[in-house]
């Protein structure tokens, strides 16, 4: 259920979901007992509740039959939804490459790693995996080959890892 709402002090009108005890005004920031405003509608439609809030901003402003003319909030929604360009042709029009920041948003959910967590989280994941496969795997996470031959180098001969006949595992 939504309501519209007034405020006594300021005469701001503002949109309230359910039945709150109490509601503050976000212009005087007064705190009012939501039982005792003035409530101009109560729908269970948030779009008809915004909608009739809108048409009395505009009324108190002289614009009603302007506000008249408008589309919906949902049709206006809808029309702003499919006008200019989406994002992959926003990305491409300004010479950046959509796939290439779809794969770096992937990375970033993921969780971003270093470098050597990238070779690390290669033994962990791949089963036995050979000087190859690591450095593949590193690699798709953005890790430079080279940068990740070193790694696994410097991994065995701290004792971190075992290599046995070109696999390798964490120990």
């Amino acid at each position: 259920m939504y309501s519209v709402v007034g405020c006594s002090e300021c005469s701001n009108l503002w949109l309230v979901e359910g039945r709150p005890e109490t509601t503050q005004c976000s212009r005087c920031g007064k705190r009012h007992q939501f039982g005792k405003l003035k409530q101009f509608v109560r729908t269970d439609d948030e779009d008809h509740a915004r909608e009739v809030r809108a048409s009395m901003l505009a009324n108190r402003q002289g614009h009603g039959e302007a506000f008249a003319e408008l589309d919906s909030f949902s049709e206006m929604e809808a029309q702003a939804e499919d006008a200019g360009m989406d994002d992959a042709e926003f990305l491409d029009r300004s010479g950046i490459d959509a796939d290439e920041v779809e794969a770096a948003a992937d990375r970033s959910r993921r969780g971003s790693t270093s470098k050597r967590d990238a070779v690390h989280n290669a033994l962990d994941v791949l089963d036995r995996p050979t000087e190859d496969e690591v450095v593949a795997y590193a690699e798709e996470r953005g890790v430079a080959p080279e940068y990740a031959e070193r790694a696994l180098e410097k991994m065995v001969r701290s004792g971190e890892v075992s290599e046995s006949r070109g696999h390798y595992r964490l120990l």
